[in-house]
């Protein structure tokens, strides 16, 4: 069963489409489990025995086994079948969204009457191509959309579908598992202003404001359909956030004005050239102390080369061009160019935070980076890789 989304701009949905979205939660689960466990064994059964016999050695990098399995019949019906049920995971979702978007729009009004946090738009923004131009992770239209409220709405939803429940009734594991990793491991670490970039319908971005409660928190994505709605979503769980339509690579923050700024799985939605602008943003606006924390897909120099072009998958054919570019790159040595010193770059994996007993997370924020475990599949825990800067 899908879970329902616990916050105040859910809706009652149909059983038909409650049906729909198990469905499609059950097919990712197929695809994603079954299928990828019997495309790794033709991998290792047929494709890699077949190519060492002919080059006399085993595949260089993922590019390699890319090139080699694009032909195989398995691994076609494997990506059309994830490719239809990345589709699904929005389409299962979007007439429940449309045909509620009146009563999305009454609770927005209501909520924004007397607000705890506030909402800044940009209309003379320009929107970078990323945006405008590609179906990122295949929801029609993106994050951005005429209406108001539609984009947002149809993420927040189908991301309950897409995650199998695995974020949780708020769908915040993610912020709620970086906020506590930060607090566990940096007890005596006090931010007053804390900025999440890329936040699109702020679902990370409510997790620091609940950990921080002292601290003013901002949210900013160049969608405004985005914002809107996030501004609305946290001001139905009755927290303090200020949402921003504002580009993260040109922030208009003052210097030194921000203590900690956060994002999570926004950095591989960027070319490299935006990710090294971002980056020096960031170390103009942190005040000295000041840390960057990231959620991010790990870097591609801790796996082996199938588990790189199984990450891959998405950068070719889930409309993430700029994926596999960034899990190939450096991430201390992108920091180093934007002026963050190279001793100051850490990297982390953190559990889940919200399927994790409070003292064994604990315990684990204290681990040595280990990335066994890590995968593409869903399972019932999973684990974050993340890296931060210190400015």
């Amino acid at each position: 069963m899908p879970m329902p989304l616990q916050h105040g701009l859910k809706f009652d949905q149909a059983r038909d489409s409650i049906a729909r979205q198990d469905f499609v939660i059950g097919l990712r689960r197929y695809v994603l489990n079954d299928l990828a466990a019997a495309m790794r064994r033709r991998y290792d059964d047929q494709v890699l025995p077949a190519f060492e016999r002919r080059n006399g050695r085993p595949f260089a990098d993922q590019d390699e086994i890319h090139a080699a399995m694009v032909g195989n019949t398995t691994f076609q019906f494997y990506s059309a079948a994830r490719y239809n049920a990345q589709e699904m995971s929005w389409r299962s979702v979007i007439p429940e969204v449309a045909s509620h978007l009146g009563e999305i729009e009454a609770k927005a009004g209501a909520l924004a009457e007397a607000p705890r946090g506030s909402l800044e738009l940009d209309p003379s923004l320009e929107l970078p191509e990323n945006v405008t131009e590609l179906d990122v992770h295949l929801m029609p239209g993106g994050y951005e959309s005429k209406h108001e409220l539609l984009a947002g709405s149809v993420y927040d939803n189908g991301l309950t579908v897409f995650s199998a429940g695995m974020f949780g009734p708020h769908i915040d594991d993610i912020g709620q598992s970086f906020a506590h990793y930060v607090l566990e491991r940096f007890p005596d670490f006090k931010p007053k202003a804390i900025v999440d970039c890329g936040c699109t319908v702020g679902h990370n971005s409510v997790p620091w404001a609940q950990a921080y409660p002292e601290a003013e928190v901002h949210g900013i994505d160049v969608a405004s359909a985005s914002v809107r709605y996030a501004h609305a979503r946290a001001e139905s769980m009755d927290v303090a956030v200020h949402f921003h339509q504002m580009d993260a690579t040109e922030m208009t923050f003052a210097d030194e004005s921000m203590d900690l700024i956060v994002s999570a799985q926004f950095l591989h939605e960027l070319s490299i050239k935006d990710t090294r602008k971002y980056l020096a943003e960031c170390h103009r606006v942190l005040r000295p102390g000041g840390m960057v924390i990231t959620m991010e897909l790990a870097p591609a120099r801790y796996m082996a080369a199938y588990d790189c072009f199984y990450l891959d998958w998405d950068s070719y054919y889930n409309r993430e061009p700029f994926y596999r570019a960034f899990r190939n790159a450096d991430a201390a040595e992108l920091g180093a160019g934007a002026g963050f010193a190279k001793d100051k770059y850490f990297e982390f994996v953190v559990p889940q935070y919200t399927r994790t007993d409070p003292a064994e997370f604990a315990r684990q924020v204290g681990v040595p980076l280990s990335l066994e475990g890590y995968s593409g599949q869903i399972r019932d825990t999973i684990s974050y890789f993340g890296f931060g800067l210190i400015k």
